[in-house]
């Protein structure tokens, strides 16, 4: 990925405008790529509110990279990130227009497993009172 980006910060949601920076793409790109990648899913809140978790920020900039820098068109990029969640290294028949049950759960785990390194890496071991710091954010999050 594209060195110039800031770290992510170790916490646990981040808005729109924080993604919107941290990974150097317009809000508006981020919405419209939540229509295009099923992988992209942001929790909503209060007033429709996105907040993007960690592995979130991770694939837009998985995306970010297959588009910007790799010259994937969108289909292309949605096909190759198809691929990396299903290990195969060729093109994925397309997905059935209704989804098989569990399949958006089996295939957030998938890639969940394939961003981990990558987590590790940026976001470090956190320790205790990252922890707890992160843990009050969440505290907060929820009284809304």
């Amino acid at each position: 990925m594209a060195s110039s980006l800031p770290a992510i910060p170790a916490k646990r949601y981040f808005t729109i405008g924080e993604v919107a920076d941290l990974c150097d793409v317009k809000p508006h790109v981020l919405r419209y790529w939540e229509q295009e990648f099923v992988q992209l899913k942001p929790m909503k809140r209060r007033g429709n509110r996105r907040y993007y978790q960690h592995h979130e920020v991770l694939m837009v900039r998985r995306i970010r990279e297959l588009l910007y820098e790799q010259g994937f068109t969108i289909s292309g990029a949605r096909n190759r990130l198809r691929e990396l969640v299903t290990g195969h290294g060729r093109a994925v028949e397309p997905q059935a227009a209704l989804p098989v049950p569990g399949e958006d759960l089996a295939q957030s785990h998938l890639l969940s497993a394939m961003l981990q390194q990558d987590l590790a890496e940026s976001a470090g071991v956190m320790g205790m009172e990252e922890v707890k710091e992160e843990l009050l954010q969440i505290r907060a999050l929820l009284s809304l």
